[in-house]
């Protein structure tokens, strides 16, 4: 299995473009603390390749991974399509970046929820439709899938190496869809059993060595069967967004704890350090805001999280399995 990682920085990037936050601010200093939005590539064949998650980013994400570049047709992508755990804008703007797809059109992987609110919320159909064609298809949630398939395969080719299966994580809106809940409805949401979840986590395995990936960018809650996957996994790259639960009222980004924003936090007595700690996976922390500490190279929490057995990725980190 063989992985790239695009981004790891949460909604805004970093640094913001409205933000002189230290975090901000110090990333217009130093361009090696610079984060591109949370995005990973999986390599789903020899010379074909998923995106997950369509971030503001997508162009330049796609141009700094010579893997990802067009060629050797004129207009030949080995980009398959895209694989999206949630309906947030950071996870899917690059989605209209990508409507120079042309008659190949584009390829989305996603839930029900998702992709109702996409086309409905967003009208993505209505505006991408007329530049290229988008082809839906389910998110399988309760079995394994080749990550590649039917049309997607170039003909001749062996299955996908890659399975995918979506882990349901919490029922989490975004903003803009909050209303289609209803009212009184937890723009936050809370964990779900739901067969059509708002947000998943993804579970790959190489069917060849039988080596397997958790990635979950976004966690509002940590469900028992997110609990199996990342028992049982090689890797586990997952939501690190805000480093403590007061974070975010600490640095007056909001009136809101990290967990009441939707965002588990990495330390404390609830926090997933806990929880990835005792794993024999290899753990890594993506997704993070600008306020984390984390955005800072030489910052003491890396040293706590490394006592820990645990990483934090950076953008442009190879993983192969």
């Amino acid at each position: 299995m063989l992985l790239k990682v695009l981004g790891t920085a949460a909604g805004g990037g970093v640094p913001q473009w409205n933000c002189a936050c230290p975090g901000c601010s110090r990333a217009r200093a130093h361009p090696h603390w610079r984060r591109r939005h949370a995005s990973l590539a999986v390599q789903a064949s020899e010379d074909r390749w998923y995106l997950i998650n369509a971030t503001p980013d997508v162009g330049d994400q796609i141009e700094d991974c010579p893997a990802l570049r067009p060629g050797p047709g004129s207009r030949r992508t080995p980009i398959a399509g895209l694989v999206l755990t949630d309906a947030e804008l950071d996870h899917t703007l690059g989605i209209a970046r990508l409507r120079e797809a042309g008659a190949d059109g584009l390829e989305l992987l996603t839930t029900g929820p998702v992709r109702d609110a996409l086309t409905s919320g967003l009208r993505l159909e209505a505006v991408i439709g007329p530049y290229t064609p988008l082809t839906w298809r389910d998110l399988p949630l309760d079995r394994a899938e080749p990550l590649i398939s039917g049309s997607r395969k170039p003909t001749g080719s062996p299955d996908s190496a890659i399975t995918i299966t979506a882990i349901p994580i919490s029922a989490k809106r975004p903003r803009y869809a909050v209303d289609s809940a209803g009212p009184g409805a937890d723009p936050v949401g809370g964990s779900t059993g739901s067969v059509d979840p708002w947000v998943v986590a993804l579970l790959l395995t190489d069917r060849a060595t039988g080596a397997t990936t958790v990635y979950a960018p976004a966690l509002a809650a940590w469900p028992d069967a997110l609990q199996s996957a990342v028992a049982e996994a090689d890797c586990v790259i997952v939501d690190g967004t805000f480093w403590d639960d007061e974070e975010p009222r600490r640095t007056g980004i909001s009136t809101r704890t990290a967990t009441g924003m939707g965002h588990l936090p990495i330390d404390g007595p609830d926090g997933t350090a806990e929880r990835l700690a005792p794993l024999g996976a290899r753990c890594l922390y993506t997704h993070l805001n600008n306020t984390n500490p984390l955005v800072d190279p030489g910052a003491p929490q890396y040293k706590q999280l490394a006592e820990r057995g645990i990483e934090v990725a950076v953008d442009g980190m190879v993983i192969q399995l």
